[in-house]
């Protein structure tokens, strides 16, 4: 196979598209570089379709190796394993503006793998990902209704820019992924540092003029490297089926519309849909596995209509109407913070936990960052639809969902320096009928707000709707699970009262214009502010004080030169301080910055302060003139050593243990007694001498001689002799 190669201008540096090099045999293989990033990205579609099934069986893996980075993988295996989150999710942003790209009724396999194999942070792999699947499945025979094109968009003093450098991104407030065709936008996905709804319409509209001539250049690389395209088999009904289906079901699928409650409502469905399949399955027994299909497509009509042409939603409210909510917060007594939030059917409780900065997570990825102190996480069981299930662990969905919610809180979760803790959020879903993800946004806000944590600003979030035809549209505030499942987009957005902190849309149809967007935002900011000022009737501003049960975080700086002095030999300086500290089984958790700063966390606030002092004590000078409380650690014939501070040692000499004459050490201070004493010097050799005698009252009509008018022998002295026989004298 020859290769070919197509460059591409995008945010003013060169992307090559490669193919005919590697994975020859996939349906279609493009290798992306931009900058020194490579993303090798194959398509390949099943030789048969998959039958009985309802549903496009699409896969799409972003495959992260460590080898890009130039790192091992962490741990003891020592190669890949599972997907990391960060992997998911990119692997989500592919997913997503490709699906609604194939025809309708093809039911063969599709897999997309992106393989990172090189990486140039300055270079977003996940944005070569996402072009390379679009190159791919346009090079390929897979029945495609692309290309696509897609861009990460940031915001740098005010100025948007194409796929940021690693610096900008530092400087951003702004990250923007979006995917669209030539003519509409396709997918979303947004954090930001609050900005407005006019500045994102205006970054999505900036991104997609970039998309466009990316889109140009893959449809060159197709004409001249691309296959023709295979004709696959479309799994379709019959029109008489369809004609059938729709005399049958109509008008009892709008008689059970009427119902206002889901459950009501699911069962007049349901019960619907049993009398007509068995009816159907008789009329067309050669279309049997069509039949779900079918019904599902004549409701999704069925509700459609009656929102554009009748001006009617199925649980009655108008387009711009929020479901009932119910606010609550400190439901959970020894949790440091919690928050119950409850629109209509749909139902979150969050927790906060705090913790010390040793508890943040780790990462070990191709990414630039090592850790995160501040993690959300999201679970949907099964019985919040009112299901059975296996209770596993998260699927892309959660991790999707959680990621959207941590995203939408980041910006006013204070730093580190003003608020050193570890935070985690969890979001269980206990009901859900839509917008789950936005409702885990209201119950974080609430839940750190309980916990006593001085966030910048509340954040809360609303999901947005939009039904589409020949006739018009319109857009729904506070989409329910069913028109979510039968509109044409879910558009979730979450912000503050000053501004977006994040956004996420899927599309169904072929994309959006300008008009559409500029009314969501608009109507999802209405919204916003309506959600927010209910949630502040209940918790006006942060708790003043933490849980009873959190950990409080004591921090101090010392020379980081004397970072070795606290951890000592092994570590055994700074486990002796936290077993000192111990109170039961809690005991403090002392972390140590490069910088010198340390954080001390201790449930227990008299066991933090012990630790401080401690710490304290082992990085602190002797000065000249202070006056330290010690124990006694040694006696010799002319002074006692005293031990002031750990580790360091002074003398007082005989005669500065008292006013009068002291004929024995002994006679004033045994080895373990407590003794006050003042510094009075610190000679040329960093010996250090003390006085007691300074620090007691001077008896009336007792002349003394003056600290350090008087020099005994030191440990290492020996006492002058008197040249010539004869005995010794008293030399003081």
């Amino acid at each position: 196979m020859e290769i070919q190669t197509q460059d591409i201008v995008v945010g003013g540096r060169v992307m090559s598209l490669e193919t005919g090099r590697m994975a020859r045999q996939a349906n279609g293989a493009v290798v992306v570089r931009y900058g020194e990033t490579v993303v090798l990205v194959t398509a390949t579609a099943s030789r048969a379709p998959r039958m009985g099934i309802d549903f496009f069986p699409l896969t799409v893996d972003y495959e992260e190796r460590m080898y890009s980075v130039g790192k091992i993988p962490g741990g003891y295996i020592k190669r890949e394993g599972r997907p990391s989150e960060k992997a998911i999710l990119a692997a989500r942003l592919t997913d997503r503006p490709i699906r609604p790209l194939f025809p309708d009724g093809f039911r063969n396999d599709v897999h997309v793998v992106a393989s990172v194999l090189s990486v140039d942070h300055d270079y977003s792999p996940e944005v070569c990902g996402m072009i390379g699947a679009s190159a791919a499945l346009s090079l390929s025979d897979i029945p495609f209704e692309g290309p696509i094109g897609a861009v990460e968009v940031g915001m740098v003093d005010g100025e948007f820019v194409i796929n940021p450098t690693s610096e900008q991104s530092a400087q951003s407030r702004l990250k923007l992924m979006i995917a669209g065709t030539y003519d509409a936008i396709l997918m979303i996905e947004a954090g930001a540092s609050v900005i407005t709804e006019d500045e994102m319409l205006n970054a999505i509209l900036f991104g997609h003029a970039e998309i466009r001539r990316i889109i140009e250049g893959i449809r060159a690389f197709q004409a001249k490297a691309g296959k023709a395209k295979r004709d696959f088999p479309l799994h379709l009904a019959s029109e008489s089926l369809v004609a059938r289906a729709k005399q049958l079901a109509e008008e009892p699928l709008k008689a059970a519309m009427r119902a206002a409650d889901k459950e009501t409502r699911e069962g007049q469905i349901d019960a619907v849909n049993q009398e007509v399949t068995a009816v159907l399955q008789e009329e067309f027994p050669d279309e049997t596995d069509l039949i779900a299909a079918v019904l599902k497509a004549q409701l999704k009509k069925v509700v459609r209509y009656a929102i554009i042409h009748e001006k009617i939603r199925p649980d009655g409210r108008t387009f711009t109407e929020i479901r009932p909510l119910t606010i609550d917060v400190g439901v959970l007594p020894r949790v440091h913070g919690t928050g119950l939030f409850t629109r209509g059917q749909t139902q979150a409780l969050t927790a906060m936990t705090l913790g010390p900065l040793s508890d943040q997570q780790m990462l070990d990825g191709i990414g630039e960052e090592e850790s995160k102190r501040y993690m959300h996480h999201y679970n949907f069981p099964p019985f919040a639809t009112g299901e059975t299930g296996p209770m596993r662990g998260p699927n892309r969905r959660a991790i999707g969902h959680g990621a959207l919610a941590e995203r939408a809180l980041e910006p006013v979760i204070p730093p580190e320096e003003e608020f050193p803790y570890a935070l985690r959020l969890v979001s269980d879903i206990l009901e859900s009928n839509g917008s789950s993800s936005m409702a885990s946004v209201c119950g974080s806000t609430l839940a750190l707000m309980d916990g006593g944590v001085p966030i910048k600003a509340p954040v809360a979030g609303i999901a947005m709707g939009l039904v589409k035809d020949e006739a018009g549209y319109a857009i729904l505030t506070d989409i329910q699970g069913l028109e979510d499942f039968l509109g044409d987009m879910d558009f979730k957005v979450a912000g503050t009262r000053e501004g977006i902190t994040a956004i996420q849309m899927d599309i169904k149809i072929h994309g959006l214009d300008r008009e559409i967007l500029e009314q969501a935002l608009a109507q999802a900011r209405a919204a916003r502010l309506y959600i927010l000022g209910r949630m502040l009737e209940i918790i006006p501003e942060p708790r003043a004080v933490l849980s009873p049960h959190a950990p409080r975080i004591i921090t101090i700086h010392i020379d980081p030169d004397k970072i070795r002095e606290v951890i000592g030999p092994g570590g055994k300086t700074i486990n002796k301080i936290i077993d000192a500290t111990k109170v039961g089984d809690k005991k403090v958790d002392i972390d140590i910055q490069d910088d010198g700063t340390i954080y001390i966390a201790a449930i227990n606030q008299e066991a933090g302060q012990r630790a401080m002092q401690m710490i304290q004590d082992l990085t602190r000078s002797v000065e000249v003139g202070q006056v330290y409380t010690g124990r006694v650690t040694r006696l010799m014939n002319f002074g006692a050593f005293v031990e002031i501070l750990p580790g360091k040692e002074g003398l007082v000499h005989i005669s500065q243990l008292a006013h009068q004459r002291v004929g024995k050490v002994e006679d004033v201070v045994q080895v373990g007694d407590t003794l006050e004493v003042k510094v009075v010097e610190i000679d040329n050799m960093g010996r250090v001498n003390l006085s007691h005698k300074e620090l007691l009252p001077k008896p009336e009509g007792l002349e003394t001689v003056p600290a350090g008018a008087e020099r005994g022998p030191r440990p290492d002295r020996r006492p002058p002799r008197r040249n010539g026989p004869g005995p010794r004298r008293d030399m003081r």
